[in-house]
């Protein structure tokens, strides 16, 4: 079992930057893909990014590419989220999540562990 625990976010203007990290306790020894997801109010949880074991491999939704910015830190346990240029349409919950499978980075059923999620809100 992994427990996932996120924090960070919380209320930013439009152009500003969050950093939401989630710490990992439990079976952390194992080697696990971590990702990033969101949902909106009324709207599907979708794929943010995602991050292989050693740090070196990374993934994110297309529309995301260039402001968002995914590390982890293995010696920690932890795993960041770095968001600039924000915009009102990046409002959402934003979750973490741990898989311990190959593929499928961008599909929710892929995690098998998933913290409670921390609120991001984007005011204009």
């Amino acid at each position: 079992q992994v427990q996932l625990v996120e924090s960070g976010g919380g209320l930013v203007q439009t152009g500003g930057s969050l950093r939401l990290s989630c710490a990992a306790s439990g079976r952390t020894s194992s080697r696990y893909t971590m990702g990033w997801f969101r949902q909106a109010p009324g709207k599907k949880r979708e794929f943010v990014a995602a991050i292989g074991w050693s740090g070196l491999s990374t993934y994110y939704v297309d529309s995301l590419k260039g402001r968002f910015t995914i590390s982890r830190d293995n010696a920690k346990n932890t795993v960041d989220l770095q968001m600039n240029s924000l915009k009102p349409e990046d409002t959402a919950d934003y979750y973490c999540a741990a898989t311990s499978r190959l593929t499928n980075w961008g599909q929710p059923a892929t995690y098998d562990y998933w913290g409670q999620g921390t609120q991001v809100t984007v005011s204009s």
